[in-house]
This record gives C-alpha cells, sequence and structure tokens, in this order.
C-alpha cells in the first residue's frame, strides 16, 4: 500500500477511531501520546490506564484507554535524548487493512503529531511517497465502532 508521509490511522483495539500520524522511516519504534499514564496490576499482569488527547489544539476531548503493558524499553529520540517508556500492543488500521504493532507511550505535546509511525510497524505493509500526505483520507468511525464493539474486553 502506497501511503503519504502523514496519514489518518485508527487504534481500534484502544478505541482510537482517528489520530494523524506521521510516518517516519528513520525512527525505529511507533510513539503513541498521552497526557497522563497510571500503572495498576489486573490478574497479576501491569496494565496502564492513558489520558490520549487524540487531535491536538483539542483538549476538550481526551479518551481513557486501559491496555496492558507488554514490556518497557529505553528510546532515543531524534536529539539523542533517551528515555524509558511503556510499550503496549495495539492493532492499526490503514486504508482497510489492519496488523499488529507496538506503541512507545509519552509525552508528545510539544510535537506536531499525536502518533508517529517507526519503520519496525511499517515493514512489509507501507510504501511511502514523502511528496504525499493523507493518501487514504480519514477512517469510517461507524466501522470503526462496530469493529470495537465486536472485539473482546481485554486481551
Amino acid at each position: 500500500m502506497v501511503v503519504g508521509w502523514r496519514e489518518w490511522v485508527s487504534l481500534p483495539g484502544l478505541g482510537i477511531a482517528r489520530i494523524k500520524a506521521k510516518l517516519d522511516t528513520g525512527a525505529r519504534t511507533s510513539a503513541l501520546h498521552a497526557l497522563r499514564m497510571e500503572r495498576y496490576t489486573e490478574r497479576g499482569a501491569p496494565h496502564v490506564r492513558l489520558h490520549v488527547q487524540p487531535r491536538q489544539r483539542d483538549e476538550g476531548r481526551v479518551l481513557v484507554v486501559e491496555t496492558a503493558i507488554i514490556d518497557e524499553r529505553t528510546v532515543s529520540d531524534s536529539s539523542g535524548h533517551r528515555e524509558r517508556r511503556i510499550v503496549i500492543a495495539s492493532e492499526l488500521a490503514m486504508g482497510g487493512v489492519r496488523w499488529p504493532i507496538e506503541l512507545t507511550i509519552t509525552n508528545r505535546d510539544s510535537l506536531r503529531f499525536r502518533m508517529l509511525l517507526g519503520r519496525s510497524a511499517m515493514h512489509g505493509h507501507l510504501s511511502i511517497d514523502p511528496d504525499r500526505s493523507y493518501v487514504l483520507g480519514k477512517p469510517d468511525k461507524a466501522k470503526l465502532k462496530a469493529a470495537r464493539r465486536a472485539r473482546p474486553a481485554h486481551s
């Protein structure tokens, strides 16, 4: 699938119907913006409650997402700053296709995009045309809501 350097994507497993993502082949790891994170334990396994603001400058819309923590990793950003981050798993939906990805959680408030899609998540699925943007258009909210209702409550 050929996509632009920025696209609307969905994270149906997290209940995020639409979020703008920058597709960055220079970044290995994908990242999702969270305003706040609260760790907790469920059935003996580490989980996190995330307060996600999917749209920049829309402070009235914050989604609360609960999911399992699958790992913690040290990640270097583009300026070389190293940060220990929680890693979660989710399904990514783009252009009618879905596949599992891993995301680190961080505060991206000062950045233009609430999500960064790194090359590990793109491998084997996407080709990027750096001259294009939003090739796939916005995800269909109605279809995503129906798919979300059909998914299991917890992984």
